[in-house]
């Protein structure tokens, strides 16, 4: 493993690793956006308001607007921020220095159009999380599926070893206390999203790349194209940084091909630089023996379910590491990390079936996370409400979402979640197709269009011993909460 600059207040790692770094003596430099005035277009979600966050830990001055105020638009006023509930650019000025927006936010919001007017600087989410771990040592966690989780483990373990890493996840994670946190040290911890080739504008010194697969093909032409664009995000990594990839995934070696970089493979395998070995398995979480190396390094036991978390946690354990931590303290953290909402999340119960909610949109976490709820719950019966999210995405990929619920005993399908898409697209598919394509497998589903009549049908027809899971990247998760009573928020 190459020789990484690890900042003065973290733990290094034990000699038997065999793994060589360096004391960064400087491990709070000056902050370039020291005393600037930043605003905040959509300060509320988990991306946004942590980075405010660590703004204002680095002594910038925050204001921001958000439509939904939360707990976090709060706990940020609470640290001196201001922010208005309103995008009219009240809170604008002509001595305001950057204004950042999320991808959500149209060109013709009314705040950004404001700040043209102003003629102030304007910048994308992602661009200023480049600039953030420009001046940090970033550890950026890419791929199609499972990155809010491994960035969510390694944050959590790194701050269990008491590195008091800054985190950006794309989910909440009570753990954390939150989707995101600012730290005293240097670590940065960030999900590199592909989605608009956003994970470009990054300066990772570790990066992670789970896995491959076409998505997001409103914006990617196809597999190839996304091969390229995760090779050109390998490529930001320094000759003495570290990527850690899926050893398995034929795209992630394709986009590997060329980077000079040094790449540590990880695969829930042997013959690989970081390989786990399954020894067993217990209500659905997966235990396996950690090998770097061929060396022995310890045996992790997630308590979170599903195959895919084991190896979650492998690559989780291979960046921390990395980052100077023991292995051994490491892995414990590992072992108690209860995961991110939303991520096969217990909602509660309903006349005596369990409901639990699910990120999922993609036909392979669909498979993945079907698996892992029977292997957990073992239920009598299983009944899948999928939203599909978005209808490019449900278009693109309609066959292969067509063959991802064989796990289920009923699929459940809404109207499609419409985001981003023309209505040129809105006219080409609807929530109809893929459940004619489902039955037409030989699998039971049906087409309820609104949430009301789908929870009537589960009152209906649930019982005692059923597994209930709402699905989608949507407002689907409205569904579980209407069953056990809970009100919107």
């Amino acid at each position: 493993m190459s020789t990484l600059a690890i900042p003065k207040n973290v733990a290094m790692m034990s000699d038997d690793m065999e793994v060589t770094a360096t004391v960064c003596m400087d491990a709070r430099p000056c902050r370039k956006f020291a005393g600037k005035r930043v605003h905040f277009i959509g300060i509320g979600g988990c991306g946004m308001c942590g980075l405010a966050r660590m703004l204002i830990n680095d002594g910038a001055i925050v204001t921001g607007s958000e439509l939904r105020p939360n707990a976090q638009t709060f706990e940020l006023i609470k640290r001196g921020a201001k922010i208005s509930r309103e995008q009219l650019g009240q809170l604008l000025t002509s001595d305001t220095d950057l204004v950042v927006r999320t991808a959500a936010v149209p060109d013709n919001n009314p705040e950004l159009s404001a700040a043209r007017a102003l003629g102030l600087r304007h910048i994308k989410y992602a661009e200023l999380l480049g600039m953030l771990m420009a001046e940090r040592h970033g550890i950026a966690v890419a791929g199609t599926h499972g990155k809010s989780t491994t960035t969510a483990m390694i944050g959590y373990a790194l701050l269990e070893c008491g590195a008091d890493p800054s985190v950006v996840v794309g989910g909440t994670v009570p753990q954390l206390g939150g989707g995101s946190r600012s730290g005293a040290s240097d670590l940065f911890v960030a999900e590199a999203c592909e989605f608009d080739r956003s994970f470009h504008n990054l300066h990772p010194r570790t990066a992670l790349i789970t896995n491959i697969e076409e998505d997001h093909l409103d914006c990617y032409k196809n597999l190839d194209e996304i091969i390229v664009s995760f090779r050109k995000f390998a490529q930001l990594v320094p000759h003495d940084g570290l990527i850690l990839a899926g050893g398995k995934d034929r795209s992630v070696i394709a986009a590997l091909a060329g980077v000079t970089a040094p790449i540590e493979f990880v695969a829930l395998d042997e013959g690989f630089s970081w390989s786990t070995k399954i020894i067993g398995i217990e209500n659905g979480c997966y235990r396996g023996e950690v090998l770097y190396k061929g060396k022995y390094v310890g045996t992790l036991a997630p308590i979170v379910a599903g195959k895919h978390n084991l190896q979650n946690a492998t690559m989780a354990l291979a960046a921390c590491v990395a980052c100077g931590m023991v292995p051994a303290k490491a892995i414990a953290a590992l072992d108690r990390f209860e995961g991110v909402d939303r991520r096969m999340s217990v909602v509660g119960m309903y006349n005596g079936a369990t409901v639990v909610d699910d990120y999922g949109h993609h036909p392979t976490e669909i498979r993945t996370t079907l698996k892992a709820l029977r292997e957990h719950y073992s239920p009598r019966r299983l009944i899948c409400v999928f939203q599909p999210h978005q209808h490019s995405r449900t278009r693109f990929l309609l066959e292969d979402f067509a063959s991802s619920f064989e796990l289920a005993d009923e699929t459940i399908v809404p109207d499609i979640y419409f985001v981003r898409d023309s209505e040129s697209e809105r006219q080409q598919v609807c929530a109809g197709d893929l459940v004619g394509r489902i039955i037409a497998k030989g699998q039971s589903a049906i087409y309820l269009p609104d949430f009301a009549d789908i929870a009537r049908h589960i009152r209906q027809t649930a019982g005692s011993g059923d597994l209930i899971v709402t699905m989608g990247a949507g407002n689907v998760w409205e569904i579980g909460r209407d069953l056990i009573g809970e009100k919107k928020s």
